[in-house]
């Protein structure tokens, strides 16, 4: 008994082991951790189960049978993450570059399997290499086989992937699948073609960081949500992620203890809006005095920055929040921007978290460029997801809401349940101005009486009494109330129930 207890302990070494001390040292000196010191640093300490430990490739071709490590380059399992369940995934760069094969796509298809069944987050940290080249189509097949589990698993329970080293090739396709992608600035980058591919097929020059790092997914494709400077930043920033996020589409929203009082006032907020209707303010200030202890948890805080989404508490319970910014592009939507909020609304309606939403927007982004690419439909996305969604939906008016674009951040008309406005709020077609030039239109070359007409428009529709005239609006709130009503509102939506006819699914506007 005692030789196979220490057999058994020998094996279980060699599998922590990996690649061997080497490759381990080589992966610190890029100022990366291992596969298990990223599981470590996640999960709670000592909640780790591990799966497949001894799991090895069946490859025979091109002297692989002589090569094998177990595990096979990925760490599988399950472990808590502020005691609560997640499965998690790490591929393992010492072990043939992380690369997939058979073996190793059977281990992700087993930890997806039981998440889904469990009803739990599974979080999948990337450093791979692509599919093992010795393995052909086996290793494609196997690809293809977390494909259909990642589709099938959308909108069930919460999929995030972490690339913190290379992500190529096939690699990609199941991350872009999953609900949230995170990277790691200057040591992971994601692509579908290499860059020796890219110089030879098109004879670009291109390193990896300019190809697919962080600075492009972030900030330009907008395929990932956020990027951090380091693993253990990364790490630490998706255990407060999980903690924001249900279990799965039949668990709860998580709900913590909280100390900020949603009855206090804040004077503040009255002076937030600037007298000047064209001078900018920043959204995000509002977020955080209505939020729990200003606590917001951005997504893609560096795309389309005219639209601001992301996770905060109120009365320690998760709300996602959507506000168009008026620091950038004076707020107005654009194809990015409707993108953006479209997919966070529709994650936050998947899950059952209610959406609360900030109005500031002086219509969409004028011009061929934005014509040329898509803004039909990109906006479409945004006003589709609104009109879809089931979840408790609170809107505050703050300012402009002009246009089709009033109609489409959660208005009263696509079943907002509760639509408050700011005194400052100017709910109309358009500006005063541009209505005024084209309704007197015999009257454009006099500026007194333009003038003039602008102050009549102004008076009767640049305000959110017409719109509360109609119960479009439901209640004209002091600014320095915003918390304490948008809290009440969410208290008393708790028990909301909606549901869209029967469908076997949308057919929303890609």
């Amino acid at each position: 008994m005692r030789d196979m207890l220490g057999e058994l302990e020998a094996r279980r070494e060699q599998a922590r082991q990996g690649g061997g001390r080497k490759r381990i040292d080589a992966q610190h000196a890029k100022g990366k951790l291992t596969a298990r010191e990223r599981l470590d640093v996640f999960l709670d300490e000592g909640s780790f189960e591990e799966f497949d430990m001894f799991v090895q490739h069946r490859g025979t071709d091109f002297g692989m049978a002589e090569q094998t490590i177990p595990g096979d380059g990925v760490v599988t399992g399950w472990g808590t993450v502020n005691g609560r369940t997640v499965f998690v995934f790490a591929k393992d760069f010492t072990v043939f570059g992380g690369s997939l094969s058979e073996a190793h796509a059977e281990k992700v298809q087993k930890v997806l399997d039981m998440a889904l069944r469990n009803r739990a987050p599974i979080i999948g940290f990337y450093d791979a290499g692509g599919a093992r080249i010795q393995e052909g189509v086996a290793a494609l097949g196997g690809y293809a086989e977390i494909f259909q589990r990642n589709v099938l698993a959308s909108g069930v329970i919460p999929q995030i992937s972490v690339i913190m080293g290379p992500c190529a090739g096939g690699d990609v396709y199941s991350p872009a699948m999953t609900d949230f992608i995170f990277m790691v600035r200057d040591t992971s980058y994601m692509f579908v073609t290499g860059p020796d591919v890219v110089k030879t097929v098109t004879n670009e020059t291109v390193t990896a960081e300019e190809l697919g790092g962080a600075s492009v997914h972030t900030v330009k494709s907008s395929i990932a949500d956020g990027a951090y400077d380091n693993d253990i930043a990364a790490l630490t920033e998706m255990r407060r992620l999980i903690d924001l996020l249900p279990a799965s589409n039949t668990s709860p929203v998580p709900e913590l203890s909280f100390s900020q009082s949603v009855t206090e006032e804040d004077p503040s907020l009255d002076t937030l809006v600037p007298d000047n209707a064209n001078k900018p303010y920043d959204i995000k200030e509002l977020i955080a005095k209505t939020v729990d202890e200003a606590d917001f948890f951005e997504i893609q805080a560096a795309f389309a920055k005219n639209i601001v989404t992301g996770f905060g508490r109120i009365e320690g319970r998760t709300v996602g929040i959507v506000a168009n910014q008026p620091m950038v592009l004076a707020g107005v939507l654009d194809s990015d921007a409707s993108r953006k909020a479209a997919r966070f609304v529709r994650f936050c309606d998947c899950f059952s978290i209610p959406v609360l939403t900030f109005v500031d927007v002086p219509g969409f982004l004028p011009g061929t460029a934005q014509e040329q690419g898509g803004l039909i439909k990109h906006g479409a996305k945004l006003l589709f997801a609104y009109a879809e969604a089931t979840v408790p939906k609170v809107t505050v008016i703050t300012r402009k809401a002009f246009g089709g674009a009033y109609d489409v951040m959660a208005s009263k008309h696509l079943r907002g349940d509760i639509n408050y406005a700011w005194p400052t709020a100017q709910i109309a077609v358009m500006g005063a101005k541009g209505a005024a030039e084209i309704i007197h239109r015999r009257d454009a070359a006099d500026p007194e009486k333009l003038a003039q007409h602008t102050r009549e428009y102004e008076e009767r529709f640049l305000s959110p009494f017409v719109a509360a005239e109609r119960g479009y609006v439901d209640e004209v709130i002091m600014p320095h109330s915003t918390r304490r009503r948008v809290a009440r509102a969410l208290a008393m939506l708790r028990n909301k129930d909606l549901e869209n006819p029967w469908k076997k699914h949308d057919n929303i506007p890609l």
